[in-house]
């Protein structure tokens, strides 16, 4: 009987070892994603800042550029007023003696 005991508190023990390194291998693997995680948003934070950092540089170039082609394009719509094809002009109908006798359609 007491061989069986200590075989039977042998394996508990085993098992509950078992348990023991897979529940700390689980919680290294998510403290591992977490700090991945937390790694891939610093690096988006700080991809976000240079991007800002460089759009408001360049705002005077973009701003110069929208600046100088309205300034064209108001030369350009005073020349394009003239149109090349128009429509006929409306006429209006001229009935006939012989198409008013004969009546409606």
């Amino acid at each position: 009987f007491k061989q069986a005991v200590y075989k039977q508190t042998m394996k508990l023990f085993a098992e509950l070892e078992i348990k023991r390194k897979e529940r700390e291998a689980k919680e290294m693997h998510e403290r591992k994603r977490q700090r991945e995680e937390e790694i891939e948003a610093q690096e988006k934070a700080k991809r976000e800042r240079e991007w800002q950092k460089n759009f408001e540089e360049s705002r005077d170039g973009r701003v110069d550029s929208w600046r100088n082609f309205q300034a064209n394009t108001k030369g350009k719509k005073e020349k394009k007023n003239r149109t090349f094809l128009r429509p006929p002009k409306v006429k209006m109908e001229q009935r006939t003696e012989s198409a008013l006798r004969r009546g409606p359609k």
